[in-house]
């Protein structure tokens, strides 16, 4: 038997403004079905972030950013998501959708850890 379990995990990405298309990854949410595990981490670039658009809302971006990582947290802070299981609150982050903080595609892999893969993730491909 295998010590590895499948997860999904999707970029989390800054779309400054939408009608460019420019974008840049800050996040990544990681999800395992086997683990009932769903987690994100974020990092902001606010020098990418301002060249892509110097009137950029960075405190707002920001708050997008956190309320992604609360939703994966649960509880209270998660708001009417803190009912919902690992999997729908995932599903509901990676719905596409056309604001300034968006989804990337999903992604597949197998891990032993997904809280090191979340980590490992974000300094791969976000940092």
């Amino acid at each position: 038997m295998s010590d590895r379990d499948v997860f999904e995990y999707a970029l989390v990405r800054v779309v400054p403004r939408v009608e460019r298309g420019e974008r840049f990854n800050a996040g990544v949410v990681v999800y395992c079905r086997a683990k009932s595990y769903v987690a994100a981490r974020t990092h902001l670039d606010e020098a990418k972030l301002l060249a892509l658009d110097p009137a950029a809302d960075v405190a707002g971006i920001r708050a997008a950013l956190g309320a992604v990582e609360r939703i994966c947290e649960g509880g209270a802070a998660a708001g009417q998501a803190a009912r919902d299981d690992a999997g729908r609150r995932f599903r509901w982050l990676i719905a596409p959708r056309s604001t300034v903080v968006q989804p990337g595609p999903v992604h597949t892999g197998l891990t032993a850890d997904p809280a090191a893969e979340t980590d490992r993730l974000l300094g791969l491909l976000v940092r």
